[in-house]
């Protein structure tokens, strides 16, 4: 399963300077007015991991294939933009496919490039946009209440689930987002999230967009920025967009030095797709043939059938057993056959939970 974020942010925030920094690109056109992005970006960006590396060197197959993000750059969000406002209902209809939103903040000074709400500061910024994807959630769960109302006539036992649309609904008019929302009917939640697919239900990540001085120690701006995620239930990074693409063409080697000199050990990229995985709860486990290693991401606590049905229906269909290793232990022996002969290799049933690092080998019967 691929991850798929979504970028959004005020015109002029930096989103798709902090895109092509991220995908270590240049699709996105940067530009010095709103909107200059209307169609979204998109870039697949793999998801480094030494111990796939490691595999790949070890077992000395041909090809090694990483997990990967897809990054989509959403044009800048004006106030308004659940009403139609800079186009605002196609690019709020954009974020709804995404697993989670990268809520870039401006936090840089730059004379070229205007600020849409000049010395309003962080806070304002937030709330604006956050603003914008309440009221849209608000609009889509009035669509799901209406239908509520003609379809409980009919069957009583959706009371329950109109009563938590209520719920919801009062929420949300309180200007919370309902990824901080405690439902009182967790089935009937999940099943209208399904459904609608509800923005501020999405996992975020704020990040504030700093200039590179500004990344070995918190400034005033980025303390703001830090302190609203808190409050929104969300993450925060900080990011230096311009810094970051100068990272693009360099080796390895000249990246770390340029990272140390700026007081950071890890690229921006890197560190996201850290706090990414912790935040949506997610782990890798690897696969191997003659011809490749391969990572694969899916959410923890999957059972090992689940984790087959990522590779293929019907490995899930037909599970039977799964042959399972930990990555630690493989890097001891070195080798499928030594581990074997040890009995490092455990073969478990379809309700295994997949732990991170482990490697799999499905045995299916379909």
């Amino acid at each position: 399963m691929g991850l798929r974020i979504g970028i959004v942010g005020l015109p002029n925030a930096g989103k798709s300077t902090v895109f092509n920094a991220l995908t270590r690109s240049q699709n996105a056109r940067v530009a010095n007015f709103p909107f200059s992005t209307v169609e979204p970006n998109r870039a697949v960006v793999p998801v480094s991991d030494p111990r796939l590396d490691a595999m790949h060197q070890i077992l000395g197959v041909p090809e090694k294939i990483y997990a990967t993000i897809e990054f989509v750059d959403i044009a800048g969000l004006v106030r308004g933009a659940s009403r139609g406002e800079g186009l605002g209902n196609q690019f709020l209809g954009q974020i709804r496919n995404m697993d989670a939103i990268l809520h870039v903040v401006r936090c840089f000074d730059d004379p070229n490039v205007a600020s849409v709400t000049e010395g309003a500061g962080p806070e304002h910024d937030i709330e604006v946009v956050e603003t914008e994807l309440i009221l849209a959630d608000i609009e889509q769960l009035d669509r799901a209440m209406e239908r509520l109302h003609r379809q409980v006539k009919g069957d009583k036992k959706l009371l329950a689930a109109l009563k938590e649309a209520q719920g919801m609904r009062d929420h949300l008019d309180g200007g919370q987002p309902l990824r901080s929302y405690e439902a009182q009917s967790p089935e009937y939640f999940q099943s209208l999230e399904r459904e609608m697919r509800f923005l501020t239900a999405k996992k975020t990540i704020f990040a504030a967009n700093v200039d590179e001085n500004a990344l070995g120690s918190d400034g005033e701006c980025a303390l703001s920025v830090r302190a609203a995620a808190a409050r929104q239930q969300g993450e925060f990074i900080k990011i230096g967009a311009k810094f970051e693409e100068e990272l693009v063409g360099m080796n390895a080697e000249e990246q770390q030095e340029f990272l140390e000199l700026a007081g950071i050990n890890q690229s921006g990229l890197d560190r996201f797709i850290r706090i990414s995985y912790q935040t949506l709860g997610l782990i890798s486990f690897f696969t191997t043939n003659e011809n490749e290693v391969r990572a694969w991401t899916i959410p923890e606590g999957w059972g090992a059938a689940q984790a087959a049905g990522v590779i293929h229906t019907d490995f899930e269909k037909g599970f039977i057993r799964a042959e399972v290793i930990s990555y630690d232990r493989f890097a001891t022996f070195r080798s499928f056959s030594e581990a074997r002969q040890a009995g490092a290799i455990q073969l478990e049933g379809r309700e295994y939970l997949v732990r991170d690092g482990d490697i799999l080998y499905f045995r299916f019967n379909v």
